[in-house]
Formats: C-alpha cells, structure tokens, sequence
C-alpha cells in the first residue's frame, strides 16, 4: 500500500466518521402560524433527542427521543414532537398542529 493511499484512506475514514456525528436541522411551519427550528441529534447518538427553538424565542427545548412504532416521536410532559418524513405534528398546550420543513 503506498503512502497516498494510506492518507487517501485516513481521509476517508474521518468523513465517514464526522458525517455520522453531525446534528440535521431543519425549519417548520406549523398550521397554526407556528414557525421553528428543530435540530435533530446524530443517528449515531443514543438516545436521541431533538431541540426546538421557537420562532421569536431565544430559549431552546430539549425533547428526548421516545418509542415509535412509525416516525421520530420526542416528547416530554409538557410537548411532543412527532415526524414522519417532511411531516410533523406538535402537541403542546393539548393542542395540535400539523407542520411541513420548508
């Protein structure tokens, strides 16, 4: 194996390896004029969990990934946070709202 190969391979390795760590974000609109941003732990962290920044808020919320049998649900006592695709339904207040990644 030659020495370019060897760096070529090392560099390789260390994208794979940083791409399995980074967050996914991304933007909702909500039916209801909700607007935030949610950024989603790596698939490779367990658990996982999503944080929320409500447009117009600078305070984050932190939900823990809970069990699914279809999506990504996250959810607390207070909030749930359930996608499915570009898709998501947020329940807070007891109230729902249907919301799309823009």
């Amino acid at each position: 194996m030659t020495a370019k190969t060897i760096v070529t391979l090392a560099f390789a390795a260390l994208a794979v390896s940083a791409n399995s760590t980074v967050a996914i974000e991304a933007q909702y609109e909500c039916t209801a004029g909700t607007r935030l941003h949610a950024a989603f732990s790596s698939p490779s962290g367990s658990p996982g969990s999503v944080v929320l920044v409500f447009s117009g808020s600078s305070s984050e919320i932190n939900l823990p990934q809970v069990v699914s049998a279809d999506g990504g649900r996250y959810a607390n006592s207070d909030m749930e946070f359930w996608i499915k695709g570009r898709e998501a339904t947020l329940t807070r207040d007891g109230k729902k709202e249907t919301c799309h990644t823009n």
